[in-house]
């Protein structure tokens, strides 16, 4: 199996926070592992381990072109033994990002496929398009949400329940997998705020909600910053002062929003008094600007 590290909590002392009268502490899960990292090592521990029980040999998953999923993926299976492909959402643009170009360094084969296409990834002519052409593989959805996915993230939940005390937890999403999964492990008293990186992710509650019953959530749609992966100079500002400040890096895909959206939230007077947060650093720094 994956090796795994456990990761450091650290506080962010800041004058905001002492202003909003809140604690504010940051998961460091991007500390977990140099490559599976953050909430990805999760994710994919028991599709790994169900891949490797049904004598797989081949990992096959979806994702865009700067897709934390992608480059968890490739680096796992490089580390198992196993082969990989990846089907990437777009064009193939030269040269390659950081992110494809770690995946390929891995061994994975990426295929490309048009966004019209990229749709149609879950029905069963597409899948079996892909069988043909590629054999029997172990198929992990876009983002490794699933089922195996969310038992992993669950897991690390319960977990963290037991590691610190706070009220809040915030952390960036995706595709909703995780923040099911948190917010199953999580003790029903804390409320999980969960930051969306996708322009019109309003379909995600209802995602989230295939996972877990539990309503203590809400999904914050304004800081997506004009969609998947796209940046601001307000954005960018941000996060070089905060990097300046503390001793965390961000990622510009999700964390940095996250955490711009977490001191809005405190300026804003949004958490109790008195009330401890904890932010979950949730990997992804290969996406840093080079």
């Amino acid at each position: 199996m994956l090796q795994y590290k456990n990761s450091p909590i650290i506080e962010l002392k800041l004058r905001i926070f002492e202003e909003a009268n809140v604690r504010v502490l940051v998961k460091c899960e991007y500390l977990n592992h140099p490559f599976i990292s953050g909430n990805k090592w999760w994710k994919l521990k028991y599709n790994l381990e169900a891949a490797t029980k049904r004598d797989h040999k081949t990992i096959l998953t979806f994702g865009g072109a700067y897709s934390n999923h992608i480059y968890a993926t490739a680096a796992a299976a490089r580390e198992l033994g196993l082969k990989s492909i990846g089907i990437i959402r777009g064009e193939e643009t030269l040269p390659l990002n950081p992110t494809l170009s770690f995946a390929k360094e891995c061994g994975m084969e990426l295929h490309y496929v048009s966004r019209e296409m990229y749709r149609t990834k879950n029905e069963e002519s597409f899948l079996q398009k892909l069988k043909d052409q590629y054999g029997d593989f172990y198929l992990i959805p876009e983002g490794g949400t699933n089922e195996l996915a969310v038992k992993g993230v669950k897991e690390f939940a319960q977990s963290l329940n037991q590691e610190a005390e706070f009220d809040y937890l915030c952390l960036p999403v995706g595709t909703g997998g995780t923040m099911a999964g948190i917010i199953e492990g999580l003790d029903k008293s804390k409320q999980v705020l969960g930051f969306v990186s996708l322009k019109g992710g309003q379909f995600l509650e209802h995602e989230i909600q295939i996972y877990t019953r539990r309503k203590n959530f809400n999904l914050l749609h304004d800081y997506h910053f004009g969609g998947y992966g796209k940046m601001t100079q307000s954005l960018t500002d941000f996060t070089n002062q905060f990097e300046k400040d503390n001793s965390v890096q961000l990622d510009p895909v999700y964390t940095s929003k996250m955490m711009l959206g977490v001191f809005d939230l405190a300026r804003d007077g949004f958490f109790k008094k008195d009330s401890i947060v904890m932010i979950l650093h949730t990997g992804g720094l290969q996406g840093r600007p080079q």
